[in-house]
């Protein structure tokens, strides 16, 4: 197994302390995409050291999550890993692009998920626009494959880029999205994958807010949350 870091949050699985586990490789190549480094490959370690490592944090953690890079391109060690996690107790947390279907459906079938946060990059026909990957329909399966476990809680997130995304864009997202919450995360210029982003404008959190409230108004049963560097994680 092929990940980069692992790291402990408070905010990554809402309301409970989690120990996050990033595996590296994805097929995607997200022009924003702030983790560039793992896209490829990672730091090579095995399923015993990741216990380790979970079992060193456990007594302090509620929740473990596993994030990326795309986690499913080693999804059989992710389902490795869940069965870990369920077995001492603690509750699961499993971050994808959506661009698995099929992958996501079974580690679902096995009922070892508790929480999926999944990335809704763009209007489910503009992603090969925004992103250069036609897997709109993918993502919206993906969604809709979550969405028949009444146990688990699906987050969509939208990072949200002016230069890639409009207002308008986001509205259409949350229109055609089914989910327990929605996150617009604030797009940050570091670290880029495409260097003609790196003078892309950060659109302003006092900005992102009033989008979000704008949103909450057309939309008043949707659950909102905007994520910002300045402000952290806001319930809208």
């Amino acid at each position: 197994m092929e990940y980069s870091v692992t790291v402990t949050s408070s905010i990554e699985y809402p309301k409970n302390m989690s120990f996050v586990i990033f595996l590296a490789k994805c097929p995607l190549r997200c022009p924003y995409c702030s983790n560039s480094e793992i896209l490829e490959e990672g730091t090579e370690i095995s399923l015993e050291e990741i216990y380790e490592k979970i079992d060193d944090s456990a007594m302090f953690m509620d929740a473990v999550v596993v994030s990326g890079g795309e986690p499913l391109v080693q999804y059989e060690d992710v389902i490795e890993i869940f069965k870990y996690v369920r077995e001492i107790g603690l509750k699961t947390k499993l971050d994808t692009s959506g661009v698995y279907p099929d992958r996501l459906q079974k580690i679902l079938d096995l009922g070892l998920v508790d929480y999926v946060a999944m990335d809704i990059k763009a209007p489910f026909d503009k992603y090969e626009e925004v992103i250069k990957a036609d897997i709109g329909q993918n993502v919206k399966e993906s969604m809709e494959i979550v969405n028949r476990y009444d146990d688990i809680t699906l987050e969509c997130r939208t990072t949200y880029c002016p230069k890639l995304l409009t207002e308008e864009d986001l509205f259409t997202i949350v229109d055609e999205v089914e989910c327990d919450l929605y996150t617009i995360q604030q797009f940050r210029n570091r670290c880029v994958l495409d260097e003609s982003l790196a003078e892309a404008e950060e659109p302003n959190p006092h900005d992102m807010e009033d989008i979000a409230k704008r949103i909450k108004e057309a939309y008043p049963n949707q659950d909102i949350n905007v994520k910002t560097a300045e402000f952290g994680q806001k319930s809208i």
